[in-house]
């Protein structure tokens, strides 16, 4: 008689999966700065994951929450970026400054200097507390508008511009900032939009578009912290019910993947490999 082999489960890992270029610079920053000698303090995350900034603590870089006596210390700028004001308040305090601003986020800040000096009111559309666009607001001294849904657009105010230009925190999802761009262009004459959401965020969102319609069960690794990883997960989890978002390997439910035949896998821009190879082996040993 013979004996019917249990099909594996298939185990599809996003070709986008973990560290975008401005990550993987800011952490190489890091390491190099930590392998000097100097006392170099971050303030907040370089970026967001815990695991990322254990190890770099474990390296000797301290992590602080406001700015003390710099002299004879470096400050390392997260890669999301921050305002010009924190950058000279650092420097008063004796600090000298790495900055480790993904190259992308720095462009951002270019452009709304350049708008601001002619003469148009910027309009940057993301979260309002995440430390990306705190560090946009934080490029011009006038007033700056952050819209972070289409039904929080404060109407009173922008029945009064005349001139906008609009950028976009990186890492927001082109879904939902058209339709709010387009809701702008009826009330405001005179309209620039400039879409600054990255490559790296575009590509992982193409490709989370396509991964929860051929797997049975989508796994997304990150941070709760992580503004990309958030926009995967809200993606997917439109496209696939069995959508799942996780920080590490222990908080995988084995009645998740109960009779999954396939399982598709992605990773935010600041989950490290290690995390991802991590899930990937635990799924295999809960699905056997």
């Amino acid at each position: 008689m013979k004996t019917r082999m249990k099909k594996k489960c298939a185990i599809h890992l996003a070709k986008t999966a973990g560290f975008c270029f401005g990550v993987r610079r800011a952490i190489r920053m890091a390491e190099e700065l930590a392998r000097s000698g100097d006392i170099i303090h971050m303030l907040g995350d370089l970026v967001h994951n815990q695991e990322v900034i254990a190890r770099l603590e474990k390296t000797g870089i301290t992590k602080i929450s406001r700015l003390g006596n710099g002299h004879g210390r470096i400050l390392l700028i997260r890669a999301h970026g921050a305002g010009r004001r924190l950058m000279s308040l650092a420097r008063r305090h004796g600090y000298k400054i790495a900055d480790a601003t993904c190259p992308m986020v720095h462009a951002i800040h270019k452009k709304v200097r350049e708008m601001d000096k002619k003469g148009y009111r910027i309009i940057v559309l993301g979260d309002r507390r995440h430390e990306e666009v705190q560090g946009i607001v934080g490029q011009i001294a006038g007033k700056t508008l952050v819209i972070d849904r289409l039904e929080n657009i404060p109407w009173p105010q922008i029945k009064k511009i005349r001139r906008a230009a609009i950028v976009v925190q990186s890492t927001q999802n082109m879904d939902h900032i058209l339709p709010i761009v387009a809701a702008l262009r009826e009330k405001i004459k005179d309209l620039k939009f400039f879409n600054t959401i990255c490559r790296p965020t575009r590509m992982k969102q193409a490709e989370m578009r396509t991964l929860p319609r051929l797997n049975d069960v989508v796994v997304v690794i990150g941070s709760r912290l992580s503004a990309n990883t958030r926009r995967l997960f809200e993606i997917s989890s439109k496209l696939n019910p069995r959508s799942y978002w996780i920080e590490s390997a222990a908080e995988i439910n084995p009645r998740w993947l109960k009779n999954a035949k396939s399982i598709a896998i992605t990773a935010g821009a600041s989950t490290p490999q290690s995390t991802t190879r991590a899930v990937i082996k635990r799924i295999r040993q809960l699905t056997g």
